[in-house]
């Protein structure tokens, strides 16, 4: 634990515990969030190619995740970890034109 919190810059094992409880309702909602949101803009994907099916359901849950990290950073007052957290991930696949430096 303490090389993880060095790694995130994080203080105390609290401030810890925290951010793991945000990833953790994070993931989960976002999982939840992504098949009514799915049902809502294309309907029934029973009929399609598995793996396009698989595909278009990451490509959903991509941005509901990113968006409820930041969310869900904010209700638990840790907003600047998870900003600093999107953002340096974003910049590593490729997303560089999102952020001014």
């Amino acid at each position: 634990m303490k090389r993880l919190k060095e790694k995130w810059g994080i203080t105390s094992n609290f401030q810890l515990f925290i951010i793991c409880v945000v990833f953790a309702i994070t993931g989960s909602l976002s999982v939840l969030i992504t098949e009514p949101v799915i049902l809502f803009l294309f309907g029934d994907l029973d009929g399609l190619n598995p793996l396009l099916s698989w595909l278009l359901r990451i490509l959903i849950i991509f941005p509901i995740y990113q968006a409820l990290l930041l969310f869900f950073g904010f209700i638990f007052f840790q907003y600047k970890f998870f900003y600093q957290f999107e953002k340096k991930f974003l910049k590593k696949i490729g997303l560089k034109f999102l952020f001014r430096d």
